[in-house]
């Protein structure tokens, strides 16, 4: 594909807010003026160290050190090539691009045509549920509750029961078969290529960002021998323990209220948005597992125990099966973990339709802790009317309740046993600290150490160390050195709101801290910094080991309560710096004149010297007052 001219690529990213792009994924807070933060997407963490500055189009992680423009930050997280993200972010400004050879290009890279032809397919799919071959569809669809409205909100659509429609469909519009094939749009047989969904209701499933990347489909045919669900394969870009359906529409509420709902179903989404509950969210043919609490955390902000996570489950084997599975890893929340279940093991979808909206947000509200549910579920396969029956529910139960972090609630679960069983505190306080010593005791043993007995493993290497990274903390903290980094900090952040000739005075003096020096050579040779995308620049130019350090002076935290005061203490601290120097000039004078004579032409020549510094030095000083 032709280049994409330069001047485009930096007007789509001036036109671009990276925190809109990013708050996508990521639940962003304020962290001070011009910054945000959340938890980090590419590290799993449990406190926020993700910063982003939209006024300088970048982010950084002071975590696991990843940073970049808006543009790497597409590529990392949905593994495009650059024409690729310019041109996503071209389309989403309505920004007409250029190439170099003189006129537009489309976009027909791999990855973006898959995007394409997903979307395409659901636009098809959606269009044929109003077509008159679509009765039955419709028909399930009112049956459920959902009416024509609902259907649109959601794009749900129908996949007619011929086995070429939607392909041909979407080779009238230039797809080829190898394209569809790898969406996973159609499935190769032994009379050739013919369309994966048929006869069936057909569910989009949408990244976190809204685009299509796959389809779930209900059968509705007794004649159609498939499975009752049939889901996208796995494809470049749809993988299904990463993904969530309904997250794209309940993304904005679960930030706001750091509360998600888990349901096990696409109907059940449906009937908790609709019944007032739109923080609903379900897997998609697979179980919930640890790629999708990674999703969710970020996307929760789930950095304190403020939160709440309720997963529906069914009462029955099945459902209770679920629960054991969700709570081992419900502990990696941060968030308070819950259990909703209807009456008469009614799921959301039909709760609604039997007994309204407000059931199913009345179902929800009576949530259970998932301990206590969790607890209930290990007791139920005891006789508690027997002592050997409640002994064996304690031991079996004890180790749910030695897991509880929090220690103002873990002596308030061991009485919630303690009534279960029907025995004293004493006993089950006791067994649940045994539980405990010895959960602790599994985890200390270090595992079996495979690479042993290798030279590499044993210290033997010839191999030179990997220089230390260069980072904030690792400066000295030193007054000197702080108010370097502070003036390089507010520089590379404010420096376009500052007068250029005041700060290229204090750029062109050498720092005495070598790391930041390098950092201050990168930003001098930046010459236009009202120029969007300049600090960035200056960045990346930094050599290295240097760059690390100058990404957190770009995106750490800048003390300042607003821009026009972080502009006023970037000039104060550049003026402080040319203080300093005249300073150092000054004193290097004094002992000069300690070496001439007084009367002599270099005496003479010093002194007027030492009187301009002391006029230069007063003006600047003035200035600071």
């Amino acid at each position: 594909m032709a280049r994409i001219r330069q001047a485009d690529v930096d007007e789509v990213k001036a036109r671009t807010n990276i925190a809109d792009i990013i708050g996508e994924r990521v639940a962003l807070k304020s962290a001070g003026v011009g910054s945000l933060k959340g938890l980090c997407p590419f590290h799993d963490e449990r406190s926020p160290s993700f910063h982003v500055r939209p006024q300088v189009g970048y982010y950084h992680c002071f975590g696991c050190g990843e940073s970049g423009d808006v543009y790497s930050f597409l590529r990392a997280m949905d593994h495009l090539t650059f024409t690729e993200a310019v041109e996503r972010l071209a389309a989403r400004i309505g920004y007409t691009l250029h190439y170099e050879d003189g006129g537009a290009a489309p976009e027909t890279s791999g990855r973006a045509r898959l995007y394409q032809a997903n979307t395409a397919a659901a636009d098809w799919f959606r269009a044929q549920l109003s077509s008159s071959q679509a009765e039955a569809g419709r028909r399930f669809l009112g049956e459920r509750g959902f009416d024509a409205g609902a259907a649109a909100y959601f794009g749900v659509g129908y996949a007619p029961q011929g086995w070429n429609g939607l392909r041909d469909a979407m080779k009238a519009q230039g797809f080829s078969d190898d394209e569809l094939s790898a969406a996973g749009l159609v499935s190769q047989g032994q009379r050739g290529v013919y369309d994966r969904f048929r006869g069936r209701v057909v569910w989009p499933i949408r990244d976190v960002t809204g685009q299509t990347i796959g389809f779930g489909a209900r059968r509705l045919y007794d004649d159609d021998k498939g499975p009752k669900y049939l889901n996208t394969p796995e494809t470049t870009i749809y993988k299904k323990a990463q993904v969530l359906y309904g997250l794209d529409l309940a993304k904005k509420d679960v930030s706001r209220s750091h509360r998600v709902v888990v349901v096990e179903g696409y109907t059940d989404v449906m009937a908790c948005h609709l019944a007032g509950v739109t923080t609903a969210i379900a897997t998609c043919g697979t179980a919930f597992g640890s790629d999708h609490i990674t999703v969710l955390r970020r996307v929760m902000g789930d950095d304190n125990a403020a939160g709440e996570v309720i997963f529906t489950f069914d009462p029955d084997a099945a459902g209770q099966k679920a629960a054991l599975r969700a709570f081992a890893d419900a502990k990696r929340f941060n968030a308070q973990t819950y259990v909703a279940t209807g009456p008469e093991g009614l799921d959301p979808c039909d709760l609604r339709l039997e007994r309204g909206d407000a059931a199913v947000r009345g179902m929800v509200e009576r949530k259970v802790p998932m301990f206590e549910f969790v607890i209930d579920q290990r007791l139920a396969g005891f006789d508690l009317a027997t002592v050997e029956g409640r002994v064996g529910a304690l031991r079996a139960a004890a180790p749910v309740v030695a897991e509880l972090r929090d220690p103002l609630l873990q002596p308030e679960y061991v009485r919630v046993l303690a009534r279960r069983l029907g025995m004293d505190t004493e006993p089950v306080r006791r067994e649940v600290g045994r539980a405990g010593r010895e959960s602790a005791r599994r985890a200390a043993t270090p595992a079996p150490d495979s690479s042993s007995g290798g030279g590499a493993a044993s210290g033997e290497t010839d191999a030179a160390p990997a220089p230390a990274r260069v980072t904030l903390h690792t400066l000295p903290r030193t007054p000197e050195v702080m108010l370097e980094r502070d003036a390089l900090m507010g520089v590379l952040q404010y420096g376009h709101l500052v007068d250029a000739d005041e700060l290229d005075a204090a750029l062109a003096l050498p720092l005495r801290t070598p790391a930041l020096d390098a950092v201050r050579q990168a930003i001098a040779a930046q010459r236009d910094r009202t120029r969007i995308g300049w600090a960035s620049t200056a960045v990346d130019a930094t050599r290295e080991p240097y760059r690390s350090l100058a990404v957190e002076l770009l995106t750490a935290d800048f003390p300042a309560l607003t821009e026009a005061e972080a502009a006023a203490s970037t000039v104060s601290l550049a003026r402080r710096l040319r203080v300093r120097a005249v300073d150092a000039e000054k004193n290097e004078l004094l002992g000069a004149i300690q070496r001439v004579p007084a009367d002599s032409e270099e005496g003479r020549a010093v002194r007027v010297a030492l009187r301009d510094l002391d006029a230069r030095r007063r003006a600047l000083t003035e200035e600071l007052a």
